[in-house]
C-alpha cells in the first residue's frame, strides 16, 4: 500500500466505541420498526391519532439510526446496517402499547448512557459532545412517553375513554412538533 492510502485508514474512533454505536444503531432501527408495527396495530383498531404518534415517532427513530450510522462511518469506522426481526405485531391494549413503549425509551436511555460514560472515560470527546444530542432527545421522549401514560390514569379507559386519550394523543403529538411547523 501507499503511504498516503494508510493514512486514510487511521481513525480517531476506537474499536470499542465503534461496537458501541453499532449496537445502538441496531436498537434505533429496532426501535423504528417497533414503533411502525405498533402504529400498525394501532390504525387497525381505529385509534387514528395514536397511530399517526407513533408513524412520525417510527420515523424519528429511523432517522436517530442513521444520524448514528453518518456519525460512525465520517468518524472512520464501518457502520452496520441492522438486521431487523421478532418483532412484535399484536398488543392487548392501547394502553400496553404506550406502557412498552416507556419501557423501551427507558432501555435506549441507558444504552445511550453506557455510550456516553464509555466515550467520556476513554476521553473520546468527539462522540462524547456527538452523543449530547441524544442525551437531551431521550429526556424528551421518556417525558413525552410518561405523558401518553398518564392520560390512561386521568381519563380512564371506560365508556368514551379510549378515543377520548385517542383525541388527547393527537394534540400531544400536534404539541410535540409544533416547533417543526
Amino acid at each position: 500500500m501507499k503511504e498516503r492510502e494508510i493514512v486514510t485508514l487511521q481513525r480517531s474512533l476506537l474499536h470499542d466505541t465503534e461496537q458501541l454505536l453499532n449496537q445502538q444503531i441496531e436498537m434505533e432501527g429496532k426501535s423504528s420498526a417497533y414503533y411502525l408495527s405498533m402504529a400498525s396495530w394501532c390504525h387497525m383498531m381505529g385509534y387514528e391519532n395514536a397511530a399517526k404518534y407513533l408513524y412520525t415517532h417510527s420515523d424519528e427513530e429511523r432517522m436517530h439510526m442513521m444520524k448514528l450510522f453518518q456519525y460512525v462511518n465520517e468518524a472512520g469506522g464501518h457502520a452496520i446496517q441492522p438486521e431487523i426481526n421478532g418483532i412484535r405485531h399484536n398488543f392487548n391494549s392501547l394502553r400496553e402499547v404506550f406502557e412498552l413503549i416507556l419501557e423501551h425509551e427507558i432501555k435506549v436511555t441507558k444504552s445511550i448512557n453506557n455510550i456516553v460514560d464509555h466515550a467520556f472515560s476513554v476521553k473520546d470527546f468527539a462522540t462524547f459532545s456527538f452523543m449530547q444530542w441524544y442525551v437531551t432527545e431521550q429526556r424528551e421522549e421518556e417525558t413525552m412517553s410518561r405523558r401518553a401514560l398518564e392520560l390512561f390514569d386521568i381519563i380512564g379507559e371506560e365508556g368514551v375513554g379510549l378515543w377520548t386519550i385517542d383525541q388527547e394523543l393527537g394534540k400531544l403529538h400536534a404539541s410535540a412538533h409544533a416547533d417543526e411547523a
